[in-house]
């Protein structure tokens, strides 16, 4: 029976790739590095910032990696102060108090993003558990966090459903068994499906997430009724 439900942040509650791709876009000229949609998308999405900065600035010491992981972040935050949730997120959130559901947020977004986006949002008491990258041994797409997060709720892989948007993510959730619902806010439909997902949904006003559900909550196995 569901017992959970696992949520990413970014490009999951709320589409923030758009800020996020604008604050990379910008600072990387100052490098007299030009990027597009494609490259973010290829290169730069779901992955930390070390990880990110080593690949396309690896002349940056340790230091200067740092400084400027945390200038990018904080022009994010500067230009993310009127971020919404999906649509139907409220919904959800409501829905799963309605049915004494457990939520976790497990995300590779820096603890100060975190806090920030909570904050914005509202929903700094919305989960019963927070799992971050860099608490854990290694970040997404290692399934890790989500381990994580399965063993802080007290619960298996076949009593949640995951909420991903991201290559990596998808992959992390898919790792610790537990099924996962694409969120096809950053990248497209069959992306995901390809990486793991074993359905798409635009947002959470998507009936088939609902029908999902409201099956699964009748269900001892979501493996039984995924296909």
């Amino acid at each position: 029976m569901l017992a959970a439900i696992l949520f990413d942040l970014d490009g999951t509650i709320a589409n923030t790739d758009p800020i996020h791709y604008q604050v990379w876009r910008e600072i990387l000229l100052n490098y007299g590095v030009e990027i597009d949609e494609a490259f973010y998308k290829s290169r730069i999405s779901g992955k930390l910032n070390p990880e990110i900065i080593k690949d396309i600035l690896p002349q940056l010491s340790p230091v200067e990696a740092e400084d400027f992981a945390d200038e990018k972040e904080a022009i994010f935050r500067q230009l993310a102060s009127h971020l919404q949730p999906l649509p139907g997120f409220s919904e959800l959130l409501s829905w799963t108090k309605k049915h004494n559901l457990k939520r976790a947020l497990v995300t590779n977004a820096p603890r100060l993003n975190v806090e920030f986006m909570l904050s914005t949002l509202g929903i700094q008491t919305a989960f019963d558990t927070v799992v971050l990258a860099e608490d854990c041994v290694a970040p997404k797409p290692n399934p890790t966090p989500y381990r994580v997060a399965l063993e802080r709720l007290g619960i298996t892989a076949n009593q949640a459903i995951a909420l991903e948007d991201s290559c990596p993510g998808i992959r992390a959730a898919v790792g610790a068994g537990i099924p996962t619902v694409g969120v096809a806010s950053t990248h497209e439909p069959q992306t995901l499906k390809e990486v793991g997902a074993f359905i798409t949904i635009p947002d959470f006003t998507d009936l088939q997430l609902w029908s999902l559900l409201n099956t699964y909550l009748e269900e001892d196995d979501l493996n039984k009724i995924v296909v």
